[in-house]
């Protein structure tokens, strides 16, 4: 029922600062703003998802409890939200399989400047049975704006949304048989730990095992996003120009692939660029 990833929600003290930061890391400006009672957002939509940022704004209950996500959290990536045909199903199937699904909601947004509206259905899994991820569904009612190219060598999507796991076993339970995601990849090396691919729509949702001492066993985290590029010697090049510190090009663990780790200008996001080569593609 899960036709793609719609879009990775970011939460930020600082929404201009955020904005700004990823309009130079994705050579695109943004394709909507809005702000609703307690939240302001902006919104980079690509070839195949969207990155919303959003902030705490004015002193009602929404914007308290965002700053008491942040503060607890810290800022970075908060929510990841699948894309479906048919919420009505995707609520029925969530609740069946004792996830707990909130009551299917109608949403509108306003952009800001061009006062255009966007509306969806959504619904949320309860967080606590997702092992800690907070996962909404929608069911989009139109096709949001794309964000512009603004620079050389933008990037053009996301490649995969990485998972930080200490239980695979139980993590794939939850995306593949529960979530109905194909599993195309289970890779254990003793280097990095274990590493499950599931298709979702044209990227991945990346699970990742890494040994680590003391971690918690029952709850997994958004760790990591991988942007999707043509010429990564071109898109490290302009990142470098503008002062954004990154790696050396280097051959991915996916075969066929080259990839570059962007340090600074994510607003604290695990951050890779990657290129897909002939063999690649």
């Amino acid at each position: 029922m899960i036709t793609g990833l719609d879009h990775i929600v970011v939460l930020l003290s600082d929404i201009k600062a955020g904005a700004k930061a990823y309009e130079l890391l994705l050579g695109r400006a943004p394709s909507w703003r809005s702000q609703t009672d307690g939240a302001e957002t902006v919104l980079f939509t690509l070839d195949n998802m969207s990155l919303e940022l959003m902030a705490p704004a004015g002193s009602s209950e929404t914007a308290e409890r965002i700053r008491t996500v942040i503060r607890i959290w810290g800022e970075g990536l908060a929510s990841i939200c699948f894309r479906v045909g048919d919420i009505g199903k995707m609520y029925r199937r969530l609740d069946r399989l004792a996830l707990k699904p909130d009551p299917v909601a109608e949403v509108e947004s306003r952009d800001l400047e061009t006062g255009g509206t966007l509306r969806w259905k959504r619904t949320r899994a309860a967080t606590d049975l997702t092992r800690g991820v907070r996962m909404f569904f929608l069911e989009l009612a139109q096709d949001r704006p794309h964000s512009a190219a603004i620079a050389e060598a933008p990037i053009l999507g996301l490649d995969h949304v990485v998972v930080s796991t200490e239980d695979p076993e139980r993590a794939a339970a939850l995306y593949g048989a529960r979530l109905g995601l194909d599993m195309a990849l289970d890779r254990s090396h003793q280097d990095w730990g274990q590493l499950m691919f599931f298709r979702c729509g044209d990227l991945t949702v990346e699970v990742v095992r890494r040994p680590v001492a003391g971690a918690d066993q029952t709850h997994d985290k958004l760790w990591g996003l991988s942007w999707r590029v043509a010429d990564v010697d071109a898109v490290r090049a302009r990142l470098m120009a503008s002062g954004v510190d990154v790696s050396e090009v280097r051959t991915g663990r996916r075969p066929g692939t080259r990839v570059v780790s962007v340090r600074t200008g994510t607003c604290g996001i695990h951050t890779l660029l990657i290129e897909r080569t002939a063999r690649g593609a």
